[in-house]
């Protein structure tokens, strides 16, 4: 990394951003399962700086993602037929203890339903703050490794927010050594892929908490014996997972004991891999209209994706990164075959109603989706 002004994206970014706005969850509203203060706070001083840049690198950077977020959102609605009369709003630019701040609001507006279920008992402030702490330390490992991130539950209102890192996007760009302006670009056709699912498909944000309510129910049970059977479990699950070589999502998958969990656990999982294989989708093919170096970019960015030392290997399996690339290459696969078939038109009949998603089987065959939708 090249050397100058210390921090200087941090400070670049936190002032963009107004990190220090980035509300945490008050002692208040501290959950009888996390304490979701706790988890931020500790995320916070856990995580590492950004690259060392001059000033002026970084005013560039974070002045062309703001920019940038609305040439890419204008473009994606272009070619997906998404958002038309939607409001076209700048993306945030944060640092990345911004972005474990950000990450802990909205992780707390989404699970807090279902968890303020849980019963409270005299330990409850003390195993509230030991899982906000280990909460904390998976936010610190991903906040250095996140570009950006439509939170739909984030926000003023929990109206939604569109987050771009702006140190970790310099820390890629840089890696990669592709042009600046591309990268950044590249980026934010992603994340605003991802809000305009959110934004333009009025019912998805709802069905979205509903599944995570229903998933968190069937996790824990309707008793504190139930989340204490769920922790005591977990352990052997993510061993298990590591042994195997697989990951910690499909160990979050072993501990579902019913068919209603597991039929969840298969929506929700189909659900994720449909977004985000729809956005890898949308970037590469708006790319080469706007971003010159795109196949450049994929190839050294999937490549890049395969690195990394043993122990970062091992957390990104149990907290179930390697599972997230994998969807990535899958839901692309499924918008690409489906497009090629149908067309974009015919593919947008996926956000007709929560019935049209594909299953998981039909992510893997998307010939069996057009069958089943469109006869």
């Amino acid at each position: 990394m090249r050397q100058g002004a210390p921090r200087a994206l941090d400070t670049a970014a936190g002032r963009a951003g107004s990190l220090e706005k980035v509300s945490t969850v008050s002692e208040e509203k501290a959950r009888p399962v996390v304490d979701w203060s706790v988890a931020a706070s500790t995320g916070a001083f856990l995580v590492r700086g950004g690259p060392s840049v001059t000033r002026e690198e970084a005013e560039l950077a974070v002045t062309e993602l703001r920019e940038l977020s609305l040439d890419a959102e204008t473009h994606v609605r272009e070619l997906t037929g998404l958002g038309s009369g939607l409001p076209l709003l700048p993306g945030e630019v944060v640092d990345r203890p911004g972005w474990v701040r950000a990450a802990a609001s909205g992780l707390d507006a989404l699970t807090g339903k279902a968890l303020k279920a849980m019963p409270a008992n005299p330990l409850s402030p003390v195993l509230a703050g030991s899982a906000g702490v280990q909460t904390g330390v998976v936010l610190a490992f991903l906040a250095s490794r996140v570009l950006g991130q439509y939170d739909p539950f984030g926000g003023p209102d929990q109206a939604g927010r569109l987050l771009l890192v702006a140190p970790n996007v310099v820390t890629v760009q840089q890696a990669l050594g592709v042009p600046g302006r591309d990268f950044r670009m590249w980026v934010c056709l992603h994340e605003s892929t991802h809000r305009l699912q959110f934004t333009a498909v009025n019912w998805l944000r709802d069905y979205f908490a509903d599944e995570v309510e229903r998933l968190i129910g069937g996790l824990t049970g309707d008793d504190a014996d139930g989340l204490s059977d769920l922790l005591g479990r977990l352990p052997d699950a993510l061993r298990e997972a590591r042994r195997s070589k697989a990951d910690g999502l499909l160990a979050l998958g072993r501990l579902l004991r019913s068919p209603q969990q597991r039929a969840v656990f298969d929506r929700l999982l189909a659900l994720s891999t449909l977004l985000e294989g729809h956005a890898d989708y949308v970037m590469d093919a708006v790319g080469p209209v706007v971003v010159p170096t795109v196949g450049t970019i994929r190839a050294r960015f999937t490549e890049r994706r395969k690195g990394g030392g043993v122990l970062d290997r091992v957390l990104r399996a149990l907290l179930g990164v390697d599972a997230k690339m994998r969807q990535y290459a899958q839901g692309a696969a499924f918008t690409r075959q489906v497009v090629d078939q149908v067309g974009m038109a015919g593919f947008n009949a996926v956000w007709t109603s929560p019935n049209t998603l594909p299953t998981r089987p039909e992510i893997a065959d998307p010939a069996a989706w057009v069958r089943r939708v469109h006869g």
